[in-house]
């Protein structure tokens, strides 16, 4: 982390007026917050703020409301939810610049909070625009970006500001960014990657970033039966992209080149219908797999055996389920491999990172994500973060 600016590099800021970019996109439900999470995440930051005297303005987008006011998109909608999780009043203001923010800073004290309009109600947000990026800066002394999970985005209130501003990591950045940074940018050797979920051509960035990062790559999901095809296994009904054959062993292909082993099952959980506990359920090795019957998880010697391979490993990237894990019992496989790498972190041999959407639920479902080394909730970000891509919002922080 000592390419980046944190809260720690901040000396004296009473009085000074913070910019907190954070992530406000909570799920709603008849106008009620449903889940406080990235809340929960912004806070060390904020309070951290507040306990050192700043003036904090919260910025934050919420929804998609291209570029015009929409009073169903005002992030005054979650003003409520901020409060309860920080536990202190908190002022709304309607605008992102000019003399309705200045006026308002006026009336803050030192150590109060202050929460701006959804930004995406300008266009010069997600266009960047430097002017509309000024005008934001001019009421402020510094920037913190606390928001990971918006970091892929060129917008003004991820990388325009940190160009105007003295920029800095808040905590949950921090905390992000050292994880990634052990699981893939320097990670402990041998690494272990498991890629799965529907489709390959949704993550085959990913796929072709790992196999020149990662010494074993574990593919399960719908994605395994691709590969699968593509080694000339006949996946009967199974979910198959027929027409990445090619890109498939053009993948399995530059693992080799790399050094990388490519684990697919060997033995599969299929069934003629897809339903909970169907009466067809089988196991069956890969090549027994019938023209009629779907393969929909992976199977027990196959989990078993990439348990094994986890043993060996010192750092393991997750992200996709191993099979159709929200319909039992179709999830055995993802909670097996997931309490395995849960038991091997908590015994301290492996340092364990995963995110995406599926990703967490997968793991909270399997009751193992609190013992992970780290979870990361953001979903583009952390995709695009395994991809290689370089995130906007995070080189901008750069020292």
């Amino acid at each position: 982390m000592s390419s980046f600016r944190t809260l720690d590099d901040l000396g004296d800021v009473t009085g000074k007026v913070a910019l907190v970019r954070v992530d406000l996109n909570l799920p709603m439900d008849g106008g009620s917050v449903t889940d406080t999470t990235r809340v929960e995440a912004a806070k060390p930051t904020i309070m951290e703020l507040v306990d050192a005297g700043a003036k904090v303005l919260l910025l934050a987008h919420f929804g998609r409301p291209k570029g015009a006011r929409n009073s169903t998109m005002s992030v005054s909608m979650t003003l409520d939810a901020v409060e309860d999780v920080l536990g202190k009043e908190v002022m709304f203001i309607p605008e992102v610049q000019g003399p309705v923010v200045a006026q308002s800073i006026g009336i803050l004290r030192n150590g109060d909070i202050g929460l701006l309009e959804n930004t995406r109600f300008w266009p010069g947000e997600e266009a960047n625009d430097a002017e509309f990026a000024a005008g934001i800066a001019a009421n402020a002394d510094f920037f913190v970006n606390d928001a990971f999970s918006a970091a892929h985005r060129a917008h003004a209130t991820t990388e325009g500001l940190a160009r105007i501003l003295p920029a800095f990591a808040g905590r949950a950045m921090e905390k992000e960014l050292t994880a990634l940074e052990a699981a893939l940018e320097k990670p402990e050797q041998p690494v272990a990657a498991v890629v799965g979920g529907a489709k390959v051509s949704s993550k085959l960035a990913v796929l072709e970033n790992l196999v020149g990062k990662v010494q074993h790559l574990i593919i399960g999901g719908g994605m395994a039966n691709t590969f699968l095809a593509a080694r000339g296994v006949d996946v009967g009904k199974s979910l198959c992209e027929h027409d990445l054959t090619d890109t498939a062993n053009a993948i399995m292909d530059a693992a080799d080149h790399a050094g990388c082993t490519v684990h697919l099952p060997y033995d599969v959980v299929v069934s003629k219908e897809f339903s909970a506990n169907p009466t067809s359920l089988r196991v069956c090795n890969v090549h027994e797999v019938a023209e009629d019957e779907m393969i929909l998880d992976v199977g027990p010697q196959a989990v078993e055996a990439l348990g094994d391979v986890l043993k060996t490993c010192k750092t393991l990237v997750w992200n996709g389920p191993m099979g159709a894990f929200e319909t039992e019992p179709f999830d055995d496989a993802t909670v097996a491999l997931a309490k395995t790498a849960a038991a091997l972190t908590i015994g301290e041999s492996l340092v364990s990172v995963a995110g995406g959407g599926d990703t967490v639920a997968a793991l909270n479902h399997a009751g193992v994500a609190q013992d992970f080394s780290y979870i990361s909730t953001a979903g583009g970000a952390f995709l695009e973060w395994m991809e290689g891509k370089e995130l906007p919002g995070v080189t901008a922080l750069k020292k």
